[in-house]
C-alpha cells in the first residue's frame, strides 16, 4: 500500500501523497513530513543485486500508484547507476563493516537523495510549471543537488553555504557553475543557511515561487537513503548500524528501513564536538546549541531539523533505547584516522573516523555497518596529517579546477535571500 504522509506539527488526520510532500519539501505548518503508517517491506526485496534493484521493489510499493511503474524504475535506475561497496576490516575489527558510500558522481552519500529527488520531481512536474530548490549546506548536500538537479526543466536551485566553513575542495564543487543553480556564500553558520532557509519557506512574499527543498528536511531524500542500509543488511544479515551524524537525516532514514521491518540489533548515532544528540540520549534534558566547528565539517549542526523526525516517529523512550550516541572530539578523530589506517591499511574521511571510534569505544556486537559518507580524498588537510597519506584525488573531482566558478557573497538576512530567489 502506497504510503501517504502527515505533518510531525499537526494532529489533523489529513494526509497527503509522496509527490505533493516531495514538491512542497516542508508541510504548510512548518513541520517535516512523515509517513502515517510505515508499510511492511515488500517480498523479495532481499533479493536485489544492486541497491537500484532493491529500490525499484521497495520504491516501486511504498510509492505505488504516485507514478507510472515504469517512470519510477526508469527514474530510479538512471539515478542509482554507480555502485556501493561493504568492505569488511580485519584483524580486530573482524566484523566491523565499512558501507561506502561515496562512489556517485559528487564522492558524497547525497547524491543517492539528490539524484532520485531530482528524477522524481521532473517526472511528475507539470508541464509549465516551475520549481525553485532551496537548499542549506554543510559540505556535500549543495554539490549533490547541484550536480543532480542541473539543467532540468522547469528547475532552478538556490544554494547557501558557510562561508570560510566547507573544506576547499567541498567549496569548489559548490561553486562551480551549473546551468539553473545560483550558489550563495553565507557569511554565518550552517544554523544560519538552515534558519534562512526555512525563514523563505514561511515567507508569505514567495508562496508565488514554488519553492522546494533538497535538505533531508524533504522527505524525497530520505526514501532514497534507506535503500543501502537495506542493501548491507540483505547482505549481511541483522547488523548494528553506525552513522556518522549531523542533520540526522541519514539516522532517520535507516530508521525509516527498520519500522518498515529491516532487522536491525539497534543504532549508533556518532557526532563530532556538536553533541545535542548524544546528551540528549543519555537523558538529558538540553537545548539546541550553536554549532562547534570541527574537520568533520558536514556534521557541525547544533540543531539538527530531523530531530523533530526523530522524536515524532519513536518518542523519547524508543529512542532512548534503540540508538546510543556517542560524541568524538577533535583529537579523537584524527587519532581514529591513524589508528585505522595503521591496522588495517585504510582510509578514512574524518565523518567516517568519528563513527569507527564510537564502534571502538561502544563496543558494539558484530556484525556492525558503520556508514561512510564522503570520499577521503575530499579531506586532504585532515587526513594527511593524521595518517602521512594524502588521499589521491579522482580525475572526475581534478577536472572541476578547469571549469568557470560562480558564487555570491550573502550576509545572514532573509531579506537578501528573498531577492535572489525572486531574481535568481
Amino acid at each position: 500500500m502506497a504510503l501517504r504522509f502527515r505533518s510531525t506539527r499537526s494532529d489533523s488526520p489529513a494526509t497527503t501523497g509522496f509527490i505533493e510532500a516531495l514538491h512542497r519539501g516542508l508541510a504548510p505548518d512548518g513541520g517535516l513530513y512523515v509517513p502515517e503508517t510505515i508499510s511492511p517491506l515488500p517480498q523479495g526485496w532481499t533479493t536485489g543485486e544492486s541497491v537500484a534493484d532493491i529500490g525499484c521493489t521497495v520504491l516501486g510499493s511504498w510509492l505505488d500508484g504516485e507514478l507510472p511503474g515504469d517512470a519510477l524504475e526508469a527514474a530510479v535506475r538512471d539515478a542509482l547507476n554507480f555502485p556501493v561497496q561493504l568492505v569488511s576490516l580485519g584483524g580486530d575489527w573482524t566484523g566491523v563493516h565499512v558501507l561506502e558510500l561515496f562512489h556517485g558522481p559528487t564522492l558524497s552519500f547525497k547524491d543517492f537523495g539528490a539524484r532520485t529527488m531530482s528524477r522524481l520531481m521532473a517526472a511528475s512536474l507539470p508541464e509549465g510549471r516551475e520549481i525553485t530548490i532551496l537548499v542549506a549546506t554543510s559540505g556535500d548536500t549543495g554539490s549533490a543537488v547541484a550536480d543532480g538537479f542541473s539543467g532540468l526543466p522547469g528547475v532552478r536551485v538556490v544554494l547557501l553555504y558557510p562561508e570560510g566553513q566547507v573544506s576547499p575542495i567541498q567549496e569548489r564543487q559548490l561553486v562551480v557553475k551549473r546551468p539553473g543553480v545560483t550558489s550563495l556564500k553565507v557569511r554565518g553558520t550552517f544554523d544560519d543557511c538552515q534558519r534562512l532557509v526555512k525563514g523563505a519557506f514561511a515567507d508569505e512574499g514567495l508562496r508565488h515561487v514554488g519553492l522546494s527543498s533538497a535538505n533531508s528536511i524533504n522527505i524525497g531524500r530520505l526514501l532514497p537513503q534507506s535503500l543501502y542500509y537495506l542493501w548491507a543488511v540483505s547482505r549481511l544479515g541483522e547488523a548494528e548500524i553506525c552513522v556518522p551524524s549531523g542533520n540526522l537525516g541519514n539516522l532517520t532514514a535507516a530508521v525509516l528501513a527498520w519500522k518498515a521491518g529491516m532487522p536491525v540489533r539497534g543504532f549508533i548515532a556518532a557526532h563530532n564536538n556538536n553533541r545535542f544528540f548524544p546528551d540528549y540520549l543519555t537523558g538529558d534534558e538540553v537545548e539546541f546549541r550553536p554549532s562547534v566547528r570541527t574537520m568533520s565539517n558536514a556534521m557541525d549542526v547544533g540543531a539538527p531539523s530531523n530531530f523533530e523526525r526523530l522524536e515524532h516517529m519513536l518518542g523519547p523512550q524508543t529512542m532512548r533505547s534503540a540508538i546510543r550516541g556517542f560524541s568524538v572530539d577533535e583529537a579523537g578523530t584524527a587519532a581514529s584516522m591513524r589508528r585505522l589506517y595503521e591496522e588495517t591499511g585504510y582510509l578514512a574521511d574524518p565523518h567516517t573516523a568519528v563513527g569507527i571510534e564510537a564502534v571502538r569505544q561502544l563496543r558494539p556486537d558484530r556484525p556492525v555497518v558503520v556508514a561512510s559518507t564522503a570520499h577521503p580524498c575530499k579531506f586532504p588537510e585532515a587526513v594527511e596529517p593524521a595518517t602521512g597519506v594524502r588521499p589521491e584525488m579522482p580525475d572526475r573531482l581534478a577536472a572541476l579546477w578547469d571549469e568557470p566558478v560562480a558564487a555570491r557573497a550573502m550576509e545572514v538576512s532573509g531579506e537578501a535571500l528573498r531577492e535572489v530567489i525572486l531574481g535568481a
